[in-house]
């Protein structure tokens, strides 16, 4: 995968996180996790959804940009690594909306596997 198709593709999850936000607000299943972008949300949808997309728009085309440099690549892949755990999270938020708690435990379990793994040997 080229850097332009990684910058466009973070640019789609962040979309996609925005709209799936606004959707769990809007039905009352979750709030905004990011403190600022609470607050931008405050200000109303548009607001938000503008200020997302700008921010996720610019982000991609410095990444993009700057793709020639090792930690551009890098921090692209991270970027996109962070937003693929992020839709796992909205997937299980999306579950536990229609009812169905078993992918919240596991995730749940998942998140504490490390801490318990490491335990044992301290």
């Amino acid at each position: 995968m080229n850097p332009l198709q990684k910058s466009l593709l973070l640019f789609a999850l962040n979309w996609l996180d925005a709209q799936l936000t606004l959707v769990w607000i809007r039905l009352n299943v979750a709030t905004e996790g990011n403190g600022l972008m609470a607050r931008v949300l405050t200000m109303g949808e548009g607001t938000f959804l503008f200020t997302k997309l700008a921010v996720g728009a610019f982000a991609a085309y410095v990444l993009y940009r700057c793709a020639h440099l090792t930690m551009a690549r890098r921090g692209l892949k991270l970027a996109l690594g962070v937003y693929c755990a992020l839709m796992l999270v909205h997937l299980v938020t999306g579950f536990s909306a229609l009812g169905w708690q078993t992918p919240e435990a596991l995730l749940a379990y998942l998140v504490e596997l490390p801490h318990s793994v490491i335990s044992l040997f301290i």
